[in-house]
């Protein structure tokens, strides 16, 4: 028997389709097994798909899952983004909130047009160029600094917005290194910052616009920048703009999310 799934497809961090990161959103009655998430995942050949499920613990309205091409992660900006934009949209209300297994309570409101996410803000701490003389050499370009978090986060400094758009990366190379995410940033010629974001062992070679990505470089921006509150450029081929605020523990991200497909995944 066919089950139908409902289904959208958001672009987030944009005002305008073609713009942005594209995510696929499902509301689900319950939960699918695990690799039938991942081959939806596949289907839909995103960086991500966002699967909702009603949250019986009363921890949150929903329970929020991601899973890219090839598996399920640990957090997903632009797709929860994504998901907030569409029940906000569907069921109305100001604010929604997410229960997820390893990221904890996030959270998404209504700001002016569009929508400021909460994410935790991931700390790095300085690494060597020598510790990380693989990935610089496939990169293609020395760095400034280098700093990482445990988590898997590899943050390169670079001198400006021009040397962060040249680099052309050893992309089949960074893919054997692992499923670490290498965000490359600047300062930005008509925003604060700039970065672009590579993950090609996760299955995505280039991201278009990270949420995880903008949680580590929130913290790290800040202290550079003295202040907690800036603007930011993903310079992927979509390009998107986001706001970012460090509040605490947590990176507030903020942008316009649009819909440009709405119907049903037939299973």
């Amino acid at each position: 028997m066919t089950q139908t799934i409902p289904y959208w497809h958001v672009d987030a961090f944009s005002a305008r389709p073609f713009g942005g990161n594209q995510a696929a959103v499902m509301v689900l009655d319950e939960w699918l097994p695990d690799d039938v998430l991942v081959k939806i995942g596949a289907e839909n050949l995103f960086a991500e798909t966002a699967f909702v499920v009603r949250d019986a613990t009363g921890a949150a309205e929903w329970e929020l899952r991601w899973c890219t091409p090839t598996y399920e992660i640990a957090l997903c900006g632009h797709a929860t983004l994504a998901s907030g934009h569409v029940l906000l949209t569907r069921d109305g209300g100001d604010r929604v909130t997410f229960r997820t297994r390893l990221s904890g309570i996030l959270e998404v409101v209504k700001a002016g047009d569009g929508y400021e996410l909460a994410l935790p803000a991931i700390a790095t701490a300085p690494d060597s160029a020598a510790n990380q003389a693989e990935a610089i050499r496939l990169l293609g370009a020395e760095p400034l600094e280098v700093f990482r978090s445990e988590l898997g986060y590899n943050v390169y400094l670079y001198a400006n917005e021009a040397a962060v758009r040249a680099l052309s990366p050893d992309i089949r190379g960074l893919e054997k290194l692992g499923k670490d995410q290498f965000i490359v940033t600047a300062p930005g010629d008509k925003t604060d910052i700039v970065s672009r974001v590579f993950v090609p062992g996760g299955g995505v070679d280039e991201d278009s616009v990270t949420g995880s990505a903008h949680a580590v470089l929130t913290p790290y921006w800040a202290a550079k920048l003295g202040r907690e509150s800036f603007t930011a450029h993903q310079a992927s081929q979509r390009g998107g703009d986001l706001t970012l605020r460090l509040d605490g523990d947590k990176a507030w991200l903020g942008g316009p999310c649009v819909t440009v497909v709405e119907g049903a995944f037939y299973l």
